[in-house]
Protein backbone atom coordinates (compact mmCIF):
# COMPACT_ATOMS: atom_id res chain seq x y z
CA UNK A 1 0.00 0.00 0.00
CA UNK A 2 1.31 3.60 -1.15
CA UNK A 3 1.53 5.94 2.12
CA UNK A 4 1.44 9.42 1.68
CA UNK A 5 5.07 11.02 3.35
CA UNK A 6 4.73 11.49 7.11
CA UNK A 7 5.17 14.50 8.31
CA UNK A 8 8.50 14.50 10.91
CA UNK A 9 6.16 13.72 14.35
CA UNK A 10 3.05 12.29 14.08
CA UNK A 11 0.05 14.07 15.42
CA UNK A 12 -2.68 12.08 17.34
CA UNK A 13 -6.21 12.14 18.43
CA UNK A 14 -7.70 10.02 20.36
CA UNK A 15 -11.81 9.28 19.88
CA UNK A 16 -13.39 7.84 23.01
CA UNK A 17 -12.26 9.44 26.22
CA UNK A 18 -14.60 7.31 28.70
CA UNK A 19 -13.59 6.42 32.35
CA UNK A 20 -14.05 3.23 32.43
CA UNK A 21 -9.71 1.61 32.49
CA UNK A 22 -9.50 5.45 31.23
CA UNK A 23 -8.05 3.64 28.25
CA UNK A 24 -8.41 7.10 26.67
CA UNK A 25 -5.84 8.83 28.64
CA UNK A 26 -3.78 5.28 28.71
CA UNK A 27 -3.10 5.63 24.29
CA UNK A 28 -2.44 9.82 24.85
CA UNK A 29 0.23 8.70 27.48
CA UNK A 30 1.55 5.83 25.14
CA UNK A 31 1.69 8.32 22.24
CA UNK A 32 3.27 11.05 23.86
CA UNK A 33 5.78 8.77 25.88
CA UNK A 34 6.75 7.63 21.93
CA UNK A 35 9.48 9.39 20.13
CA UNK A 36 7.86 11.38 17.15
CA UNK A 37 4.48 10.91 18.01
CA UNK A 38 2.13 13.18 20.10
CA UNK A 39 -1.36 13.75 21.70
CA UNK A 40 -2.77 16.75 19.85
CA UNK A 41 -7.00 16.01 20.26
CA UNK A 42 -9.67 14.17 21.89
CA UNK A 43 -13.11 13.73 21.20
CA UNK A 44 -15.38 12.66 23.18
CA UNK A 45 -19.68 13.30 23.21
CA UNK A 46 -19.48 13.64 26.70
CA UNK A 47 -18.33 17.23 27.94
CA UNK A 48 -17.18 16.11 31.34
CA UNK A 49 -15.20 13.34 30.01
CA UNK A 50 -13.49 16.41 27.83
CA UNK A 51 -12.93 18.56 30.43
CA UNK A 52 -10.79 15.53 31.97
CA UNK A 53 -8.49 15.35 29.10
CA UNK A 54 -8.19 18.83 29.13
CA UNK A 55 -7.00 18.12 32.73
CA UNK A 56 -4.95 15.24 32.21
CA UNK A 57 -3.02 17.25 29.12
CA UNK A 58 -3.03 20.95 29.14
CA UNK A 59 -3.31 22.88 26.23
CA UNK A 60 -4.70 19.94 24.23
CA UNK A 61 -7.80 20.22 22.01
CA UNK A 62 -11.40 18.62 22.65
CA UNK A 63 -14.36 18.16 20.57
CA UNK A 64 -17.68 16.55 21.36
CA UNK A 65 -18.34 15.68 17.66
CA UNK A 66 -16.19 13.08 15.30
CA UNK A 67 -17.38 15.28 12.49
CA UNK A 68 -15.83 18.34 14.28
CA UNK A 69 -12.95 17.16 14.89
CA UNK A 70 -12.13 15.85 11.21
CA UNK A 71 -12.86 19.35 10.12
CA UNK A 72 -11.31 21.55 12.86
CA UNK A 73 -8.33 19.82 14.28
CA UNK A 74 -4.64 19.52 12.08
CA UNK A 75 -3.76 16.21 12.90
CA UNK A 76 -2.46 12.79 11.02
CA UNK A 77 -3.35 9.82 12.84
CA UNK A 78 -6.96 8.89 14.39
CA UNK A 79 -7.03 6.74 17.72
CA UNK A 80 -10.62 4.56 18.19
CA UNK A 81 -11.21 4.06 21.75
CA UNK A 82 -14.85 2.92 21.55
CA UNK A 83 -17.27 0.42 22.12
CA UNK A 84 -16.78 -2.62 19.00
CA UNK A 85 -19.92 -1.99 17.31
CA UNK A 86 -18.66 1.93 16.47
CA UNK A 87 -14.91 0.99 15.53
CA UNK A 88 -15.82 0.43 11.72
CA UNK A 89 -17.85 3.32 10.99
CA UNK A 90 -15.30 5.37 12.80
CA UNK A 91 -12.04 3.87 10.98
CA UNK A 92 -14.20 4.10 7.62
CA UNK A 93 -15.05 8.09 8.58
CA UNK A 94 -11.35 8.88 9.67
CA UNK A 95 -9.90 6.77 6.38
CA UNK A 96 -12.08 8.70 4.26
CA UNK A 97 -11.00 12.23 6.10
CA UNK A 98 -7.15 11.32 4.67
CA UNK A 99 -6.35 10.14 8.89
CA UNK A 100 -4.27 6.93 9.55
CA UNK A 101 -6.12 4.79 12.02
CA UNK A 102 -5.21 2.55 14.79
CA UNK A 103 -8.86 1.08 16.22
CA UNK A 104 -8.55 -0.31 19.95
CA UNK A 105 -9.63 -4.25 20.14
CA UNK A 106 -11.36 -6.05 18.44
CA UNK A 107 -11.09 -4.62 15.36
CA UNK A 108 -15.00 -4.72 14.83
CA UNK A 109 -17.75 -7.29 15.07
CA UNK A 110 -17.87 -8.58 11.36
CA UNK A 111 -15.40 -10.13 8.99
CA UNK A 112 -18.01 -7.53 6.46
CA UNK A 113 -16.80 -4.61 8.99
CA UNK A 114 -13.30 -5.73 8.48
CA UNK A 115 -13.25 -5.34 4.89
CA UNK A 116 -14.76 -1.87 4.47
CA UNK A 117 -12.54 -0.83 6.99
CA UNK A 118 -9.19 -2.31 4.44
CA UNK A 119 -11.09 -0.94 1.31
CA UNK A 120 -11.30 2.17 2.89
CA UNK A 121 -7.79 2.64 4.25
CA UNK A 122 -6.01 1.21 0.85
CA UNK A 123 -8.67 3.58 -1.42
CA UNK A 124 -7.83 6.90 1.31
CA UNK A 125 -4.25 5.26 0.78
CA UNK A 126 -3.39 5.41 4.87
CA UNK A 127 -2.42 3.04 7.73
CA UNK A 128 -5.07 0.69 9.70
CA UNK A 129 -4.18 -1.07 12.33
CA UNK A 130 -5.57 -2.42 15.90
CA UNK A 131 -4.17 -1.95 19.32
CA UNK A 132 -3.32 -5.52 19.73
CA UNK A 133 -0.41 -4.34 22.49
CA UNK A 134 -0.93 -7.87 24.45
CA UNK A 135 1.60 -9.53 21.54
CA UNK A 136 4.01 -7.60 23.88
CA UNK A 137 2.53 -9.20 27.24
CA UNK A 138 5.52 -10.79 29.23
CA UNK A 139 4.35 -14.40 29.51
CA UNK A 140 3.56 -14.48 25.67
CA UNK A 141 6.95 -13.37 24.89
CA UNK A 142 8.31 -15.56 27.19
CA UNK A 143 6.04 -18.56 25.57
CA UNK A 144 6.76 -17.24 21.88
CA UNK A 145 11.18 -17.41 22.77
CA UNK A 146 10.34 -21.40 24.18
CA UNK A 147 9.12 -22.19 20.77
CA UNK A 148 10.77 -20.01 18.79
CA UNK A 149 14.08 -21.63 20.24
CA UNK A 150 12.51 -25.31 18.91
CA UNK A 151 12.30 -26.05 22.29
CA UNK A 152 8.97 -28.17 22.35
CA UNK A 153 9.44 -28.67 18.56
CA UNK A 154 6.01 -28.48 16.47
CA UNK A 155 3.07 -27.22 18.11
CA UNK A 156 0.30 -29.86 17.44
CA UNK A 157 -2.22 -29.13 20.26
CA UNK A 158 -3.12 -25.79 22.23
CA UNK A 159 -5.61 -25.26 24.92
CA UNK A 160 -6.14 -21.80 26.36
CA UNK A 161 -8.80 -20.63 29.15
CA UNK A 162 -9.56 -17.62 30.50
CA UNK A 163 -12.39 -16.52 32.99
CA UNK A 164 -14.29 -17.71 36.13
CA UNK A 165 -17.67 -17.56 37.54
CA UNK A 166 -19.45 -14.74 38.15
CA UNK A 167 -21.64 -11.95 36.29
CA UNK A 168 -20.42 -10.28 33.31
CA UNK A 169 -21.88 -6.73 34.64
CA UNK A 170 -24.32 -4.28 33.56
CA UNK A 171 -22.65 -2.56 30.71
CA UNK A 172 -21.96 -2.56 27.31
CA UNK A 173 -19.36 -5.29 26.98
CA UNK A 174 -22.16 -7.42 28.64
CA UNK A 175 -24.55 -6.43 25.55
CA UNK A 176 -23.47 -8.59 22.56
CA UNK A 177 -25.10 -6.06 20.35
CA UNK A 178 -22.83 -3.32 21.50
CA UNK A 179 -19.52 -6.13 22.40
CA UNK A 180 -20.20 -8.88 20.07
CA UNK A 181 -21.00 -11.07 22.53
CA UNK A 182 -18.26 -13.06 25.10
CA UNK A 183 -15.66 -13.59 22.85
CA UNK A 184 -14.91 -10.15 21.69
CA UNK A 185 -13.01 -8.88 25.16
CA UNK A 186 -10.25 -11.25 26.23
CA UNK A 187 -11.04 -13.64 23.42
CA UNK A 188 -9.44 -10.83 20.85
CA UNK A 189 -6.46 -11.20 22.65
CA UNK A 190 -6.22 -15.02 22.84
CA UNK A 191 -7.10 -15.80 19.32
CA UNK A 192 -4.56 -12.94 18.31
CA UNK A 193 -2.10 -14.66 20.50
CA UNK A 194 -2.84 -18.08 19.41
CA UNK A 195 -3.03 -16.98 15.20
CA UNK A 196 -0.06 -15.55 15.31
CA UNK A 197 2.14 -18.58 17.14
CA UNK A 198 0.63 -21.58 15.42
CA UNK A 199 1.81 -21.30 11.73
CA UNK A 200 -0.75 -21.99 8.99
CA UNK A 201 -3.89 -21.24 7.84
CA UNK A 202 -7.13 -21.97 9.55
CA UNK A 203 -8.96 -24.71 7.85
CA UNK A 204 -11.93 -24.85 10.01
CA UNK A 205 -13.55 -23.71 13.17
CA UNK A 206 -16.31 -25.56 15.45
CA UNK A 207 -17.85 -23.75 18.29
CA UNK A 208 -19.95 -24.32 20.99
CA UNK A 209 -21.92 -21.41 22.53
CA UNK A 210 -23.75 -21.93 26.09
CA UNK A 211 -26.22 -19.10 27.95
CA UNK A 212 -26.80 -20.77 30.72
CA UNK A 213 -27.30 -18.50 34.06
CA UNK A 214 -26.87 -14.75 33.29
CA UNK A 215 -30.35 -14.15 31.86
CA UNK A 216 -30.22 -10.43 32.92
CA UNK A 217 -27.47 -9.54 30.19
CA UNK A 218 -27.31 -10.61 26.57
CA UNK A 219 -23.59 -12.02 26.27
CA UNK A 220 -22.65 -15.82 26.45
CA UNK A 221 -21.84 -17.26 29.35
CA UNK A 222 -19.61 -19.32 27.97
CA UNK A 223 -18.02 -20.02 24.67
CA UNK A 224 -15.65 -22.10 22.81
CA UNK A 225 -13.82 -22.29 19.95
CA UNK A 226 -12.40 -25.74 18.17
CA UNK A 227 -9.85 -24.70 15.78
CA UNK A 228 -8.18 -26.45 13.09
CA UNK A 229 -4.94 -25.73 11.14
CA UNK A 230 -3.57 -26.64 7.85
CA UNK A 231 -0.53 -28.23 9.14
CA UNK A 232 -2.87 -30.51 11.59
CA UNK A 233 -2.43 -28.58 14.76
CA UNK A 234 -6.02 -28.27 17.08
CA UNK A 235 -6.42 -25.43 19.44
CA UNK A 236 -9.42 -25.34 21.93
CA UNK A 237 -9.73 -21.83 23.53
CA UNK A 238 -12.48 -21.28 25.74
CA UNK A 239 -13.79 -18.07 27.75
CA UNK A 240 -16.13 -18.44 30.17
CA UNK A 241 -18.26 -16.55 33.73
CA UNK A 242 -19.76 -20.04 34.34
CA UNK A 243 -16.62 -21.95 35.54
CA UNK A 244 -16.43 -22.88 39.15
CA UNK A 245 -13.20 -24.35 38.04
CA UNK A 246 -10.64 -22.88 36.23
CA UNK A 247 -7.62 -24.19 33.93
CA UNK A 248 -4.19 -22.65 33.13
CA UNK A 249 -3.97 -20.25 30.42
CA UNK A 250 -1.90 -22.12 28.50
CA UNK A 251 -1.29 -25.95 27.76
CA UNK A 252 1.13 -26.31 24.81
CA UNK A 253 2.15 -29.63 23.03
CA UNK A 254 4.88 -30.51 20.50
CA UNK A 255 6.85 -32.91 19.24
CA UNK A 256 9.89 -32.80 21.84
CA UNK A 257 8.06 -31.05 24.70
CA UNK A 258 5.19 -28.90 26.06
CA UNK A 259 4.28 -25.73 28.39
CA UNK A 260 2.37 -25.13 30.71
CA UNK A 261 1.25 -21.93 32.16
CA UNK A 262 1.84 -21.36 35.60
CA UNK A 263 0.43 -18.03 36.86
CA UNK A 264 4.11 -16.23 37.09
CA UNK A 265 5.66 -18.53 34.91
CA UNK A 266 5.87 -21.18 32.34
CA UNK A 267 6.63 -25.16 32.82
CA UNK A 268 8.62 -26.35 30.00
CA UNK A 269 8.66 -29.93 29.69
CA UNK A 270 11.31 -30.77 26.63
CA UNK A 271 15.03 -33.04 26.10
CA UNK A 272 18.30 -31.84 26.41
CA UNK A 273 20.98 -34.04 25.06
CA UNK A 274 19.14 -36.99 24.87
CA UNK A 275 17.68 -36.56 28.34
CA UNK A 276 14.26 -35.54 29.56
CA UNK A 277 14.31 -31.87 31.48
CA UNK A 278 12.12 -29.37 33.18
CA UNK A 279 12.44 -26.13 33.08
CA UNK A 280 11.02 -22.95 34.76
CA UNK A 281 11.04 -20.04 32.44
CA UNK A 282 9.80 -16.93 34.53
CA UNK A 283 7.71 -14.41 32.71
CA UNK A 284 9.48 -11.13 31.03
CA UNK A 285 8.94 -7.87 31.62
CA UNK A 286 5.79 -6.56 29.85
CA UNK A 287 6.49 -4.34 26.72
CA UNK A 288 3.30 -2.78 25.70
CA UNK A 289 4.54 0.87 24.66
CA UNK A 290 6.60 -1.00 21.63
CA UNK A 291 3.16 -1.25 19.75
CA UNK A 292 3.36 2.63 19.64
CA UNK A 293 6.84 2.25 18.96
CA UNK A 294 5.97 0.11 15.77
CA UNK A 295 3.53 2.36 14.74
CA UNK A 296 6.35 5.36 14.40
CA UNK A 297 8.87 2.71 13.31
CA UNK A 298 6.19 2.29 10.17
CA UNK A 299 4.88 5.80 9.20
CA UNK A 300 8.37 7.54 9.89
CA UNK A 301 10.94 5.07 8.90
CA UNK A 302 9.28 2.73 6.40
CA UNK A 303 9.41 -0.49 8.78
CA UNK A 304 7.01 -2.96 7.94
CA UNK A 305 3.82 -2.68 10.23
CA UNK A 306 3.57 -5.03 13.17
CA UNK A 307 -0.02 -5.17 13.39
CA UNK A 308 -1.67 -5.46 9.99
CA UNK A 309 -5.52 -5.25 9.46
CA UNK A 310 -5.23 -8.43 7.87
CA UNK A 311 -3.86 -10.30 10.83
CA UNK A 312 -6.19 -8.63 13.03
CA UNK A 313 -9.52 -9.69 10.50
CA UNK A 314 -8.46 -13.23 10.61
CA UNK A 315 -9.19 -12.57 14.67
CA UNK A 316 -12.79 -11.12 13.95
CA UNK A 317 -12.80 -13.76 11.18
CA UNK A 318 -12.60 -16.88 13.87
CA UNK A 319 -14.81 -15.34 16.19
CA UNK A 320 -17.61 -15.09 13.84
CA UNK A 321 -17.11 -18.44 11.96
CA UNK A 322 -17.28 -19.82 15.89
CA UNK A 323 -20.72 -18.14 16.64
CA UNK A 324 -22.07 -19.56 13.22
CA UNK A 325 -20.97 -23.11 13.64
CA UNK A 326 -22.82 -23.16 17.54
CA UNK A 327 -25.72 -21.89 15.95
CA UNK A 328 -25.75 -24.34 12.70
CA UNK A 329 -24.23 -27.27 14.56
CA UNK A 330 -21.93 -27.79 11.27
CA UNK A 331 -17.77 -26.74 10.93
CA UNK A 332 -17.16 -23.46 9.55
CA UNK A 333 -14.39 -22.80 6.85
CA UNK A 334 -12.95 -19.04 6.69
CA UNK A 335 -12.84 -17.95 2.74
CA UNK A 336 -10.49 -15.71 3.09
CA UNK A 337 -7.85 -17.80 4.57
Amino acid sequence: MARRKAARTIRCAVIGYGGAFNMGKGHAQWINGTEGMVTVAACDKDPARMKAAQADFPGIATFTSVSRLLSKADFDLAVVITPHNTHAALAVQCAKAGKHVIVEKPMCITVDEADRMIRAAKAAKVMLSTFHNRRWDGDYLALREVVDKGLIGDIFHVEMFGGGYGHPGYWWRGNKKISGGAFYDWGAHYLDWLLNLVPGKVVSVAGYFHKLKWMDVTNEDHVEAMIRFSTGAVADVQLSHLARAGKTRWHILGTLGAIVDEGKSLRVTTEVAGLPATLEVKYKEGLWHLYYKSIADHLLRGAPLAVTPESSRRVIAVMEAAEKSSKTGRMMRIPHE
